[in-house]
């Protein structure tokens, strides 16, 4: 991890590296959420025979995580503000984790849903706490590359999943593909309590360092109320810049192992390779999302022109997806689905940083909350859509020509709320 940041920033380097440690730790937390949310994605195929649920059955399950997940956002956000990121992320981690070894027990339709609810609700509080950590570990123009890196975590657990999960599976059992996997989250709290201090806190922090992080004008000192957040359009930008363009990143995760295996027939012996491919390029392009707007800003540009010129060129790269159904075999299909999947996580690492780039450091947590909220709002829907319109037309083209426009309609909305991104005015309301 230093090695890169040391390549991408060598004139920072003599002020010390510590606080990418903190990165790497909330990458770690990150990896091991997406491995908890799409073991079941991957034993999908499988599970539907088992348990005998049916397409829109399955849509509902997928609901439920999303529904628990939009519910859980603003808690969860409201609660990391209140508490800490120290002790908010590990309360997280914990019934995240042991909500996910609980789908061991589910035998029924109704019993998935209910773990897949549990897990939705503790798994909420993953990016409110890796966002507010970044916002108090990083100066501005650092921060998207930082987010950058730590939403890799998102694709670094697609990727492993999908190695370990059939090979458990095949070995033991599905209940032990939950167990294992959602194992793995009670060993991280070891190095989270060991190693995370807020900066002014932490011992193995050098001044210089410090300094560097403190180098942006100091949050204002007053209050934001809560209710008060939806007042400013920068938590709109945010919302509807969620709800417009997570629906498609819910999608990729719970539909694209189904997606291969019924239009290319992809057991799960043989899932990890594509999906393996899909997701490098999805980390490829949450860390180069976050560098090349970070980059622009420290050439010169604006932070406003640097992010928004960094989502355009998203936006565009996801165009292809709509094509992906119609692929005459397997490998071009997975070469749209994982330019899709990088530009979604390019735009990704953007979208989140631009929270702190117009709130205070305290309110960063439940704006990233109430965004997500909306960003689940639309996986609900997506996810309720798509049982429906494959159980009828056994057909995903409509779904990926709307995984393909919501980007660019995404991004118009952004800028006509925030013409400029810059820090918040408070005075200022909608």
């Amino acid at each position: 991890m230093t090695d890169i940041i040391n390549h991408m920033n060598p004139e920072k380097t003599k002020v010390g590296y510590f606080r990418w440690m903190i990165v790497l730790l909330i990458f770690l937390a990150t990896t091991i959420n997406y491995i908890d949310r799409q073991v079941i994605g991957i034993l999908a195929p499988d599970l539907k025979k088992a348990i005998g649920w049916s397409e829109i059955e399955y849509g509902y399950i997928v609901t439920a995580f999303t529904a628990a997940y939009a519910i859980g956002l603003p808690l969860m956000g409201k609660f990391i503000d209140w508490i800490g990121t120290k002790i908010g992320y590990a309360f997280a981690l914990t019934g995240w984790s042991l909500a996910a070894i609980g789908h061991a027990l589910a035998r029924s339709v109704f019993g998935f849903g209910f773990a897949r609810f549990t897990l939705g609700l503790f798994e909420a509080g993953n990016f409110p706490a890796a966002i507010k950590t970044v916002a108090e570990w990083f100066p501005k123009k650092e921060r998207a590359l930082a987010t950058g890196l730590f939403n890799a975590g998102s694709n670094v657990g697609a990727i492993v999943a999908p190695l370990v999960v059939p090979w458990i599976t095949l070995t033991w059992g599905w209940q032990e593909a939950f167990i294992f996997t959602g194992a793995i989250g009670l060993l991280w709290l070891l190095l989270w309590f060991w190693l995370y201090e807020k900066p002014e806190q932490h011992k193995r922090l050098s001044k210089p360092e410090y300094d560097y992080i403190q180098s942006d004008p100091a949050d204002p000192v007053v209050k934001i109320p809560w209710r008060t957040l939806f007042k400013y359009r920068g938590t709109w930008a945010f919302a509807l810049g969620k709800l417009l363009t997570d629906p498609a990143w819910w999608f990729y995760l719970y539909w694209i192992p189904s997606f291969l295996f019924s239009t290319y027939g992809i057991s799960l012996s043989d899932i990890g390779i594509p999906l393996i491919i899909i997701y490098v390029m999805a980390d490829v392009g949450s860390i180069g999302g976050g560098w090349l707007s970070s980059f622009l800003i420290k050439k010169g540009w604006s932070i406003n022109k640097g992010r928004k010129v960094t989502m355009l060129i998203c936006a565009i790269m996801v165009l292809p997806i709509v094509f992906a159904s119609q692929a005459s075999n397997v490998w071009i299909a997975v070469a749209f689905l994982s330019l899709a999947t990088a530009a979604h996580q390019g735009w990704s690492a953007n979208l989140f940083t631009t929270v702190s780039d117009i709130f205070p450091r305290k309110a960063v947590g439940s704006v990233v909350g109430l965004g997500g909220t909306f960003g689940s709002i639309g996986g609900m829907i997506i996810a309720t859509a798509t049982g429906f319109i494959l159980e009828f037309t056994g057909s995903y083209l409509f779904i990926f020509i709307i995984a393909g426009s919501l980007y660019l309609l995404a991004l118009l909305v952004i800028n006509l709320l925030v013409p400029e991104i810059k820090e918040i005015d408070l005075n200022t309301k909608l």
